[in-house]
């Protein structure tokens, strides 16, 4: 087999391939065994014609189809193999068939899209801003106040309904005087100022009382996810069955105890700022890396070829999906009630792929000039972290990521964070 490479452009190369006589001979008795099981020839049972008067009838190019199905793309890897240190393959080849007859050798040619090459700008010195970490007064006192909320006991009223409250309803919604589909609950729990209803819902029912009866007009949003009810005008007739008021406990050495296992409300107030200044931290962080990654961005330029987005978005959709089987939602199922297409999802994740398939272009670059990889014992320590995440053995978790063939993708990551903490350590941070 004589194989021949040549870049088409920036993110293009192609293969040139020349089977031998010798060599394809294999696949056409592949293909005689394939092809004679399917047609008939008098005086011969099914299968059992010779292949010299099975080509003699029907030509030698009857087998020439099948046996280029199997010929070309074990050709076509054999290649790639060949030319693996000077192109890394991105795609699926489209292939062009040059010379396929009989008594000859075959020739083809396979167009794939490559690796681009990225061209550095500035990823040393620049200049970075790191955000303020700040835990003020009033983080805390929210924070103490979303606790009192949480804690609080519910005590039946009669009414007057108000913000906070928690009714119990009974509700029929109509469209053009009609039931609707999804329209209808009974002993239904809605906490009045939760924004959990169609805009406007909520509000009509402050100040009703206990067995009272409200009808509320209300106009669905045009952006609603049900096409029939988007921006029509619905009434529901409400009967509100019981009112539950928060009762707020005071915040003291009582609450502290009830709520935590700090024994005074001095302790709980520090372990609330001490966890809001560690979140404020984390998130100062991600902020700073994040603009690091930008400003690397900005300075590289790189031309991705399309099928490496579109495999980066069919990989956001996949694990889009998973998630929704984790929760017990088909993603069948999920696509009809929220009247998406999947159309839809390709366009909302394509620049969200790009700048992935971006990122992790440059900074590999970036990890490559400054020799930055993943050794053993950062792989170890991931799979650490992940088997404390998972609850199980570290070697068990290894066991698994060697059997999906995971462990590259691990050690990429680690990668490209040491190469983002090396950008961080060299930047110049005011």
């Amino acid at each position: 087999m004589k194989v021949s490479a040549e870049k088409i452009d920036k993110t293009k190369a192609q293969v040139t391939v020349e089977i031998s006589e010798e060599e394809f001979e294999n696949s056409l008795q592949k293909a005689y065994r394939t092809v004679v099981q399917k047609i008939n020839v008098p005086g011969f049972r099914k299968g059992k014609v010779p292949r010299r008067i099975l080509e003699n009838i029907y030509g030698k190019e009857v087998l020439m189809e099948e046996a280029l199905k199997d010929a070309v793309p074990q050709a076509y890897f054999k290649a790639l193999e060949e030319i693996k240190d000077e192109y890394t393959v991105v795609s699926q080849p489209e292939y062009d068939i040059v010379q396929a007859q009989a008594g000859q050798p075959v020739v083809f040619k396979a167009a794939f899209d490559i690796k681009p090459e990225v061209k550095l700008g500035q990823y040393k010195g620049i200049e970075l801003e790191k955000p303020t970490v700040e835990v003020k007064e009033e983080d805390v006192e929210a924070e103490l106040t979303r606790m009192q909320q949480r804690y609080a006991k519910l005590v039946v009223v009669e009414g007057p309904a108000s913000k906070g409250d928690v009714l119990t309803i009974d509700f029929v919604g109509k469209v053009d005087g009609q039931p609707f589909e999804g329209g209808s609950g009974d002993n239904y729990p809605l906490e009045l100022g939760s924004n959990s209803f169609i805009p406007g819902f909520e509000d009509q029912l402050v100040g009703a009382k206990q067995n009272e009866t409200k009808d509320v007009a209300v106009t669905f949003p045009a952006d609603y996810h049900s096409e029939q009810l988007a921006g029509k005008d619905a009434v529901f007739t409400v009967v509100v069955k019981e009112i539950k008021s928060k009762e707020l406990a005071p915040l003291d050495d009582e609450f502290a105890k009830d709520v935590s296992e700090f024994e005074t409300m001095q302790e709980l107030r520090q372990d609330i700022e001490n966890k809001l200044k560690e979140m404020a931290e984390k998130k100062a962080e991600h902020e700073l890396r994040t603009a690091a990654i930008k400003k690397v961005l900005e300075n590289a330029e790189v031309e991705i070829p399309e099928s490496m987005i579109q495999e980066r978005v069919n990989r956001m959709i996949e694990d889009f999906a998973s998630r929704l089987q984790q929760q017990g939602i088909n993603f069948e199922y999920y696509l009809k009630a929220t009247n998406t297409k999947v159309e839809n999802l390709v366009s909302a994740y394509r620049t969200g792929a790009e700048t992935a398939v971006r990122t992790d272009l440059v900074l590999e670059e970036v990890a490559k000039t400054e020799n930055i990889a993943a050794n053993t014992e950062d792989t170890q320590r991931e799979i650490d972290k992940i088997a404390e995440q998972v609850k199980q053995e570290p070697a068990i978790v290894r066991e698994v990521l060697e059997k999906q063939g995971q462990i590259s993708s691990l050690n990429f990551g680690i990668m490209v964070d040491k190469a983002v903490d090396f950008i961080i350590a060299e930047a110049n941070i005011s």
